[in-house]
């Protein structure tokens, strides 16, 4: 599939999305409320074939950015799944690692650093804090003091 087959079929997802964004020719972005989030990396990943790269976190003041990147690697194009977390004070969003298992680690960090809820995650202990880190305090929070 060429970029403008990959725009096409991208394109047939618009309505389920918050905004659909192209600035430059092979980079994507699909932003959409968290609840969305597993549909549309279960879409990227096996109707697309796009392989899944990382997940990033983001503390954005009122609500949390889960960012979902993929690379579809014939034609070099990264496309991003920015998933909207809005609950604050207990943000969860279904995980994706009964779909791609490779995202468990990353999954568990995002948890330990944005104290972000993986939903049917099958292991969601802690990964990079100490174990005597206090419990909720979250230490890429904006909130927590330097």
């Amino acid at each position: 599939m060429n970029q403008e087959e990959l725009n096409n079929r991208l394109s047939k997802i618009k309505d389920k999305l918050l905004a659909f964004e192209q600035p430059l020719d092979d980079r994507i972005i699909i932003s959409c409320e968290s609840e969305k989030a597993y549909a549309l990396n279960q879409f990227l990943f096996e109707d697309i074939r796009a392989r899944f790269v990382i997940i990033t976190g983001i503390d954005a003041d009122d609500c949390f950015e889960l960012l979902y990147h993929y690379s579809y690697d014939q034609t070099g194009c990264v496309i991003t799944i920015k998933a909207i977390v809005r609950d604050r004070q207990q943000p969860q969003v279904e995980s994706i690692t009964p779909l791609l298992p490779a995202a468990e680690w990353i999954e568990r960090e995002l948890h330990d650093v944005l104290g972000i809820g993986f939903k049917n995650h099958p292991n969601l202990k802690r990964l990079i804090l100490a174990d005597d880190w206090p419990e909720g305090v979250y230490p890429l929070r904006k909130e927590v003091k330097k």
